[in-house]
């Protein structure tokens, strides 16, 4: 994933990423765990994406950007 597009991305849709690539790490735990995973470093590569995603999404945040639902705390 491109920190490019990440950063061109509003809160909301990089909210919507976040929860698409939570899914996507929930999805290949849970192939690894069954052995049915074809290429386990796509782990890792998904685990880095989120973490730049809710990187740039606080940084947006503390800029200035609007909060979402998930972010109130």
């Amino acid at each position: 994933m491109d920190m490019k597009e990440l950063r061109d991305m509003e809160v909301a849709e990089l909210a919507e990423k976040e929860r698409q690539l939570t899914q996507e790490v929930f999805n290949l735990r849970f192939q690894l765990a069954t052995g049915r995973i074809e290429n386990p470093m796509r782990i890792r590569q998904t685990r880095r994406d989120l973490a730049r995603v809710k990187t740039i999404m606080e940084q947006k945040i503390s800029a200035g950007g609007k909060p979402t639902s998930q972010n109130k705390g």
